[in-house]
């Protein structure tokens, strides 16, 4: 491998923990409003085991750009453009699982490892996993 193969390699890395938070929010408010029918911060406190100025933070950087509608102490709603993002990480998400409970991983480590690897995978590889995991289903 190149010097330059190598260094796109961690370019993609960082860009992928960059999005990771973005996604996971995105993904937890619409999984929220799909089961409860709102979503409020706490919810997201809740959830991902952080303060109240934490998720307050991240949803305001959501709202700046565009992804969240909401004003403060009210419900938090996702813009087409979230909607989107979180369908796409939910599709990834469940792509990754799926594959790692189909090689015998069981069902609680594979929830856990899926939640990581769904941001660092490409499509190729998505689409790759997603063919294994029907050819192990189907044998």
């Amino acid at each position: 491998m190149t010097l330059k193969e190598k260094s796109k390699a961690h370019v993609k890395t960082r860009a992928a923990r960059k999005q990771e938070t973005t996604d996971d929010y995105l993904e937890a408010i619409a999984e929220v409003i799909d089961s409860t029918g709102v979503c409020r911060s706490a919810d997201l406190v809740k959830r991902f085991a952080v303060s109240h100025v934490t998720v307050h933070k991240i949803i305001d950087r959501l709202r700046d750009a565009s992804l969240v509608e909401g004003e403060p102490y009210r419900p938090i709603t996702l813009t087409a453009e979230g909607q989107e993002i979180a369908r796409q990480s939910k599709a990834r998400h469940e792509i990754v699982y799926n594959f790692l409970v189909a090689i015998g991983l069981d069902n609680a480590t594979a929830t856990v490892d899926s939640e990581g690897i769904e941001h660092h995978v490409s499509p190729k590889t998505l689409d790759l996993l997603k063919v294994m995991t029907q050819k192990l289903s189907a044998a």
